[in-house]
């Protein structure tokens, strides 16, 4: 059976990648809604409820496949709706849309970091002290802060459906935005089930060489111990 410390690992992974994805959804959301696209709030996406946004593969499928093969707990949540057809200038739309996901989770992963600092010179007593500040302090702040850099840090790749593509829509033909946006609808699962089968049959994970050396190294940039 599953030993305790190892139940305690799934349960502080489940209660840091639920928040990291709800609200980097949520910031895509918020950011149409404010540039005067009402589709996400019509569809109840602008809900803080992780029921909301849970996609059966993205959120519950990958992120176990992650974990029985001991990697970190990854994935995505459904993606917000929105409609470029509202904002006045579709394109700078689409670019604020897209890049208020990774904000979020830049937000989320300094909150972590300032509470860790904010606690450090206590820690060390509290610790000793307390088993469930330890798994807090020693654990869950670290692991929510790496969570959201992963999330932040991948989603900025230029590549389609990810947040960062919507960069390169500045310079795609508008007779063309109709094929690019059906893509970035349905692209997301084949895309992550390329990113997780490559590393194991070509030996190669170029994706998680750019984590460490982005997201490991701001972590440790955040905190006032090595995380990464």
């Amino acid at each position: 059976m599953f030993s305790q410390s190892y139940i305690i690992y799934i349960i502080i992974s489940v209660l840091c990648f639920v928040p990291a994805i709800v609200l980097h959804e949520v910031a895509h959301g918020f950011a149409a809604h404010k540039l005067g696209d009402p589709t996400a709030k019509s569809q109840g996406r602008l809900s803080l409820n992780p029921l909301k946004h849970v996609d059966p593969f993205g959120t519950v499928i990958l992120p176990l496949c992650m974990l029985a093969m001991n990697g970190p707990v990854f994935g995505y949540a459904k993606p917000v709706p929105y409609n470029p057809s509202y904002f006045k200038n579709p394109k700078t739309g689409d670019v604020i849309v897209g890049l208020a996901g990774p904000a979020a989770n830049l937000v989320m992963a300094a909150l972590a970091g300032a509470i860790a600092w904010a606690l450090y010179g206590q820690a060390p007593a509290l610790v000793a002290q307390s088993g469930a500040f330890a798994y807090f302090y020693l654990m869950f702040l670290p692991m929510f802060a790496l969570i959201n850099l992963y999330l932040l840090f991948f989603n900025l790749l230029p590549i389609p459906p990810l947040d960062g593509s919507s960069v390169l829509a500045l310079f795609i033909p508008k007779k063309h935005m109709h094929a690019y946006y059906r893509v970035q609808q349905y692209a997301m699962p084949v895309f992550m089930i390329v990113l997780v089968v490559l590393p194991y049959v070509l030996h190669v994970n170029p994706v998680g060489v750019y984590l460490d050396v982005t997201a490991g190294n701001v972590a440790n940039l955040l905190f006032p111990f090595r995380v990464s």
